[in-house]
């Protein structure tokens, strides 16, 4: 059966678990590729009237807090070279972004890899180059890497400004909100790769609510949200692995040993949410050299915001993008106002691109 036929079959489904309920259900994805991914398959216009898909924290440069980017805008201006990946250049601090920054004389390298670090660290040995360490589960063992391999190199011009992120804890922050109505999750495949479909056991088993480990196609993605209505129409939460192809129950123990070998846990600040316990990592004492904030520490200023930008909410799924005064008018991707506009996963971003209004 072709993937359109096998996906109608699926929506036909939905619509008929659906009918069981009178109230409207909410699905949140927590992954910024299966946002972009819903939008431009049309999913959301699909689904019953009582399925609703609405978007998490999952854009991890969407959730980096405005002090983090002031730290590296202030960095560039005392003239270290700091390595990037591209999506981090237009987003706001509070009074800059590293883009302006570049345009003042910034030395700002754009890198596909925190690996490819250590080639720009090799090419300017008298610098001070700054790989900006931002991601979830997905990059962090990338970038614990990358500091193993700075040290058995002997670079020491190359250091890390490091703000990963852990999915789970957001989602117990998420469920812990009374504002914040989900009855199900599409959780990320990529990160689950990682850290394995059991780390978000805890989901059923302490909140009963129904998880399902989705794959990014639209058709694993329309499986998910039937496995997740099945779920709510039988009354019994379960985590479920609608992605087997790539991710396993325990996951990529050798990208888990690297960071857990560099990073440690620690709470951490959400752009637009505020402080989650033991939601991010730091790098641990014994790489403490290659920790910029160690070795050349700037305390940032955290201001409140104060722009009309509601990212925030939109983050937390309370509202969507179209309620923010400032979609699509003063905040648009060139000129973004907000995160959730700047990265090509922000829900905004998406929004904005593919008219899913």
């Amino acid at each position: 059966m072709a993937d359109n036929e096998q996906a109608a079959a699926v929506l036909k489904d939905i619509s008929a678990l659906a009918r069981r309920f009178t109230r409207p259900l909410r699905f949140m994805e927590v992954c910024g590729t299966h946002t972009v991914a819903i939008f431009r398959s049309g999913i959301r216009r699909m689904l019953p009237e009582n399925i609703r898909l609405v978007s998490g924290p999952g854009c991890p440069v969407c959730v980096t807090p405005e002090e983090y980017i002031d730290q590296a805008v202030a960095y560039a201006e005392q003239g270290a070279i700091i390595a990037t990946f591209g999506d981090m250049l237009k987003v706001p601090g509070n009074r800059s972004s590293l883009s302006v920054a570049q345009a003042a004389g910034g030395r700002v390298e754009i890198v596909y890899s925190p690996l490819d670090s250590l080639r720009v660290a090799k090419d300017n040995p008298t610098d001070k180059v700054i790989f900006l360490a931002v991601g979830f589960e997905t990059t962090s063992p990338a970038t614990a890497a990358a500091i193993l391999a700075a040290q058995d190199s002997g670079l020491d011009n190359l250091y890390f400004l490091a703000a990963p992120k852990l999915v789970p804890p957001a989602l117990t922050m998420l469920l812990s909100d009374p504002e914040v109505k989900v009855d199900g999750f599409l959780l990320p495949g990529h990160v689950a790769m990682v850290t394995g479909a059991k780390a978000f056991a805890f989901l059923p088993e302490q909140y009963n609510v129904p998880a399902v480990v989705a794959g990014f196609s639209a058709l694993s993605i329309l499986r998910s949200v039937c496995e997740l209505t099945r779920q709510k129409v039988s009354g019994q939460a379960t985590l479920s692995n609608e992605y087997q192809e790539v991710v396993t129950a325990d996951g990529n123990t050798t990208a888990q040993n690297t960071t857990a070998e560099v990073y440690e846990p620690c709470d951490a600040n959400w752009r637009g949410i505020g402080i989650i316990p033991q939601s991010g990592l730091r790098i641990r004492e014994k790489y403490a050299a290659r920790d910029i904030t160690k070795i050349r520490p700037i305390m940032p200023t955290v201001l409140p915001n104060k722009t009309a930008c509601r990212c925030g909410e939109v983050l937390k799924g309370l509202i969507e993008p179209t309620a923010c005064p400032l979609f699509d008018k003063t905040c648009v991707p060139e000129h973004a106002v907000g995160p959730c506009m700047v990265s090509v996963e922000g829900v905004c971003a998406a929004w904005h691109r593919y008219s899913a209004k």
